[in-house]
């Protein structure tokens, strides 16, 4: 069963190409993600590598966690289950603010 793992300090200048190629190192890639800023289409600096096995996982995390990829160092680590974030403020559905206060 694949495992996704966390990467963090990606450096601006890595594509999703070579971060894929880095990891294959380790094992069988099923998918690498770069998070892009979703306003300037930048890096955000972090993404997923998807590895085909546990294994490959645990090879990749001891291979790549705290090595350098691009001038930067790289943190490797299992990734976390996406966590439900509550809506900032704003509007409601009755067309109201959320923000508290008397009506």
């Amino acid at each position: 069963m694949a495992k996704k793992l966390y990467v963090g300090g990606i450096s601006y200048d890595t594509n999703q190409e070579a971060l894929e190629e880095y990891f294959a190192g380790a094992g069988t890639v099923e998918s690498a993600v770069i998070i892009m800023d979703r306003d300037t289409g930048r890096s955000k600096g972090f993404g997923f590598v998807e590895m085909s096995t546990d294994e490959e996982a645990t090879s990749a995390i001891e291979m790549f966690d705290g090595q350098e990829l691009d001038g930067r160092e790289l943190k490797v680590n299992e990734a976390r289950p996406r966590e439900e974030r509550p809506r900032s403020g704003g509007f409601n559905r009755n067309g109201g603010n959320d923000r508290g206060g008397r009506y």
